[in-house]
This record gives C-alpha cells, sequence and structure tokens, in this order.
C-alpha cells in the first residue's frame, strides 16, 4: 500500500474521512485555509532557492501577491485580512532570517520510503519543505501556517517530523551515525518561531509501527466517523452520517412527523418526570429513521440526537496466559478480566501491550442516544 502523512493524518483525526478522499476519491472544492498555505509554502520556496543573490523582499513580496488568488475568500474583507496577514508573515520572516545565511541542501524534496516486511511491504510518500546544512549536522524544516503552536513535548514526539527523518536517512544513511546532530524542525510563520526536537532510533521505530497499525485497520476498511473540531472545515459534512441530516437536499424523507418527534425527544430527556414508555417508542423511531436514511446524528429546532455504538469486549483467556506467564504477570490477573489487565497494562512493554490489544475482541454490541440541547 502506498500512503502519505497527509493520508494517514487524515485516518488519525476521521477515518470516514480518509475513505472519502483516498479510497472513494470524492472531489471537495481547495479550502481558504490551504490555498493561503500553499502560497506562503511557494513564496518561502522561492526565498530560498539558490542563486547568484538571494531575492529581496520587495521581490518576495511580489511574488506572493502574483501567486496570489482570491477567488477562493466569502467577501473583500476576508480576503484583504488573509492578504495582509501572508504580506506580514513574509515581512517579519526577512526581519529575522536573511536568506543569504542558510545553506540548502534541498527545497520541497520529495521522497518515498519502505516500510514493513519482505511479505508485507508499504510505501510512505511526502514532500519535505526544506533540508539544512548546519555547522555540525544536518536540520529538516516543515513550514506551518496554522494558528495554534504545540507544546514542546508534542514537537518532541511529532509522528511526522520522525517520517520526514526517515525519508532524509533513506537517501543519506550514513548519517544515521551522526542522528544526535540531526535536527527537525516546525516553523510556524505566524508567530515567527522555530521549534526544534531530535530523535531517537526507537522513536523512528514507533513511527514506523504505528504506519503499520494504521494500514492494518485501512486494510480491514475500519472507516468510522470521529467528531472532532476539525469537522467546521470539513468539505464532506454533506455526506456524513454525522452531518448530513443538517443538509435537506440529501434527505430521503423529510417529514414533519420526524422532525416533531426528534424535538420530543429532546424534550422528554430533559424533563423531571419521563413517561418511558413513550419515550422508548419515540427512541424506536428515530432509532429507525436513522437506519433509514444512513445516519448517525439527526437535528431539530430543540437540539441534536446522536446514536453511538458501545462495544463490551472479552479477552482470549489462552493468548494472553501466554503473554503475561513469561513476564511473571499472569498470577496477578489469574483469570482474563478487563479491570485487572487494565491495572497492570501499564508497567508491560510496548510489544506485551501490543499484543493485549490485539487478543482483544468485541463481546456485545449496543446503540444509544444522546441528546444535547441547543
Amino acid at each position: 500500500m502506498r500512503i502519505s502523512y497527509s493520508a494517514f493524518d487524515t485516518y488519525q483525526n476521521c477515518p470516514l474521512k480518509y475513505k472519502f478522499q483516498n479510497v472513494d476519491k470524492i472531489p471537495t472544492p481547495k479550502s481558504k485555509e490551504a490555498v493561503f498555505g500553499s502560497t506562503v509554502h511557494e513564496t518561502m520556496k522561492f526565498i530560498h532557492t539558490p542563486g547568484i543573490l538571494s531575492p529581496t523582499l520587495e521581490q518576495a513580496m511580489e511574488h506572493f501577491s502574483n501567486s496570489w488568488n482570491p477567488a477562493v475568500f466569502e467577501n473583500q474583507d476576508e480576503e484583504r485580512a488573509a492578504f495582509s496577514q501572508g504580506i506580514q508573515i513574509i515581512q517579519n520572516y526577512y526581519q529575522k532570517n536573511n536568506p543569504a545565511n542558510f545553506n540548502i541542501v534541498d527545497l520541497e524534496s520529495r521522497f518515498q520510503i519502505e516500510i514493513g516486511d519482505e511479505k508485507d511491504r508499504h510505501i510512505i510518500s511526502g514532500i519535505i519543505d526544506r533540508i539544512d546544512r548546519t555547522e555540525d549536522g544536518f536540520e529538516i524544516i516543515d513550514y506551518k501556517t496554522t494558528k495554534k503552536m504545540p507544546s514542546q513535548e508534542k514537537v518532541d514526539n511529532d509522528m511526522q517530523l520522525s517520517v520526514y527523518l526517515q525519508a532524509f536517512l533513506s537517501r543519506y544513511p550514513k548519517e544515521i551515525e551522526h542522528l544526535d546532530k540531526l535536527k527537525v524542525s516546525l516553523y510556524f510563520l505566524k508567530h515567527g518561531v522555530k521549534l526544534s526536537a531530535s530523535r531517537t532510533l526507537e522513536q523512528l521505530k514507533k513511527s514506523e509501527q504505528a504506519f503499520l497499525d494504521t494500514i492494518k485497520l485501512i486494510e480491514e476498511e475500519k472507516f468510522e466517523p470521529n467528531i472532532t473540531p476539525l469537522c467546521d472545515w470539513c468539505g464532506y459534512q454533506n455526506i456524513c452520517p454525522m452531518w448530513k441530516h443538517k443538509f435537506k437536499e440529501t434527505r430521503k424523507i423529510d417529514t414533519e412527523e420526524i422532525n416533531a418527534a426528534i424535538d420530543e425527544y429532546v424534550e422528554l430527556k430533559s424533563a423531571i418526570f419521563i413517561t418511558k414508555d413513550r419515550l422508548a417508542e419515540i427512541q424506536e423511531k428515530i432509532l429507525r429513521y436513522m437506519d433509514q436514511e444512513g445516519v448517525e446524528r439527526v437535528f431539530g429546532t430543540q437540539g441534536l440526537i446522536a446514536r453511538s455504538l458501545r462495544r463490551t469486549y472479552k479477552y482470549d483467556e489462552k493468548r494472553i496466559k501466554e503473554i503475561l506467564e513469561p513476564l511473571h504477570k499472569w498470577e496477578e490477573v489469574l483469570k482474563v478480566d478487563g479491570i485487572a489487565l487494565k491495572q497492570i497494562l501499564g508497567v508491560l512493554p510496548y510489544e506485551a501491550r501490543t499484543e493485549v490489544e490485539k487478543a482483544k475482541v468485541v463481546d456485545k454490541e449496543t446503540k444509544s442516544l444522546a441528546v444535547k440541547k441547543k
């Protein structure tokens, strides 16, 4: 299988979005945030492209202006604010950085690296924004145009930087002997701040395993939706079971009866005295409607109702015993009990924890409704 870091990240945030984007290949318009980021990235490449003379600030701003696409913005005020922010980013960058002072090895460097074993080979692909040679090694830099900055701890464990370092080492394998001289950085252009870190071999192995685990889930076609703040910027809301009920044009049936049922259910759930029989009757009607329409959330005038799937798990006792006995932990469990297992999971080696999770199987599934009032 071939997968990019971007696709991997999409799956981590929402497996269903990954399916829409990479399996079903349903196109969506490019967001204004993506267009803004692409234009800034292109300008950074222009600034650092090796030449006899580095571009001046005026030349860099002119390049940004010529690359600008105002069509993606909703109105003129929004477009002007974004354009001004882009110009401000370039000005701030020049205040802190002289392009002539960097020893650029490569810009927008495309890569492909193989992971897995001979029986199960996969390819990770991507683009590294910039690779610099430093006084004692190399630095891998990825530009970010997001507003939010992560903590140093998150940068220390950032999966994207680990993958980029693996790609660098696949091109320069001898540099693995100088791993402590290799720096990975996220440059947050809106803040003018660069956060840097290094990596260990153990971290690189863990990042590879994370990709392999994700690829396995994709191959098993596990594409459940996941509600996050990123949903607000998702172009697939009109076909997502968590959101499409909001879009009337996607409904097969739009009856006053089901809308009334949704509102009554919300009211009954929040009432002090609940008529359980009536609530159960309405719940069954709403559940049937959800099945019929293929939605997981429905929206009424009083609020929304979401259906969730609850799973209880059991463990393969024979397999758990095989894992824990060599670690002298079986006597602390004696029989396979979920609570007892959770209590000792924290002290088990990573490989053992992974094997325990693999031995977990779904015992029972039930669906329930949760209400959120407006």
